[in-house]
């Protein structure tokens, strides 16, 4: 058995990742790694709205159209399409200031596709986190034991208080909030800094879903619980500290 972690600056942020397989050797694990290192710098060089370079900054200047674009945006766009029909415009990535911006859904979505390939390469038990994006695979392996990740939830404003704790084979959590970059989520409908809650977790079988849901319901507060009645949403559930810090309540298949 072998397990490793490591960390990459990328996306803004740290990516975390830790991974294991009872039958490799830390060396195949590293190995493993190498493409996961190429393909975060690609996705910051093709998705950053920060570097003027990227497809995405062009695409928010105008210079290419988004049938001109790799599928990999394509898709990247497709799913932001999605998302907003299910969150009524609350996650809405073409109504924000410069154009459109895919940042509340592309940190999941590019997660889910790192596990994938580690998972090509053989890891069984993956766990890659990117600044509260978390994608999970195969459980975590310790000890010989393979059990859930457990991922705590805790009140931004009370930084020791752990206010919920989501236990995941495979999987993705995504995490809205103040917690890292503070105030920074906008609403659509106003322009203005989203007031709909202090911060909002899902959970569900897709990362860029996860990602897009816990920023609209930042966005939308109570009002997001509606969303997942819907079909699509089935498999999600939601948790969400209220702007007071002392409220909290849960949406989906375990709070029901």
């Amino acid at each position: 058995m072998a397990r490793i972690q490591e960390e990459i600056e990328v996306w803004g942020t740290i990516l975390f990742i830790d991974i294991a397989s009872p039958d490799a050797k830390e060396s195949d694990l590293r190995s493993a790694l190498i493409p996961v290192r190429d393909y975060v710098h690609h996705v910051d060089e093709v998705f950053s709205t920060y570097k003027p370079a990227s497809v995405i900054s062009q695409l928010r200047r105008g210079e290419i159209k988004i049938d001109s674009c790799s599928a990999e945006v394509i898709e990247v766009w497709n799913l932001c399409n999605t998302a907003r029909e299910l969150t009524d415009g609350a996650f809405n990535p073409w109504e924000v200031a410069g154009g459109f911006d895919p940042s509340g859904l592309v940190k999941g979505w590019a997660a889910d596709k790192c596990a994938d390939i580690l998972q090509e390469k053989g890891v069984r038990h993956i766990s890659i986190n990117a600044a509260g994006d978390i994608t999970m695979r195969g459980g975590l392996l310790e000890n010989g034991e393979v059990k859930p990740w457990a991922t705590g939830v805790v009140n931004p404003e009370k930084k020791l208080e752990v206010v919920k704790v989501f236990e995941t084979f495979d999987g993705a959590i995504a995490t809205s909030g103040t917690y890292e970059r503070g105030a920074h989520i906008h609403d659509p409908y106003t322009g203005l800094i989203a007031i709909g809650g202090l911060s909002a977790t899902v959970k569900g079988p897709d990362g860029a879903m996860a990602d897009a849901l816990a920023t609209a319901l930042m966005v939308a507060g109570k009002d997001g619980a509606v969303w997942f009645s819907q079909p699509e949403l089935a498999n999600y559930e939601a948790w969400v500290v209220e702007r007071d810090g002392a409220n909290a309540w849960g949406v989906g298949p375990t709070t029901q």
